[in-house]
């Protein structure tokens, strides 16, 4: 018998879809969106970590992955932590 379980790393309220993003900010491989092993997204940007850069790419990313507006995606938790929460409104 199969148990299918849901990721760790993604949860759903309401409308509202809250991720668990890694970020690689400064990366050369960037900007590409990819599912990691251990359930969360590896998000790989251009933009080094510094004055918010790479926030504001992470979410201009994530919206285009997902296609919502760029104020529907919202970091809730790990601002200067390349471990980073963030709710996605539909």
């Amino acid at each position: 018998m199969i148990r299918l379980e849901p990721l760790d790393s993604v949860s759903f309220i309401m409308n509202v879809m809250r991720v668990e993003v890694r970020v690689k900010p400064g990366s050369k491989k960037g900007p590409v969106v990819q599912p990691s092993l251990t359930g969360e997204l590896l998000v790989y940007v251009r933009e080094p970590a510094v004055d918010g850069k790479a926030n504001a790419a992470v979410i201009k990313l994530l919206a285009d992955y997902y296609d919502v507006p760029k104020s529907s995606v919202v970091i809730v938790h790990g601002f200067s932590s390349r471990t980073k929460i963030i709710n996605i409104t539909s």
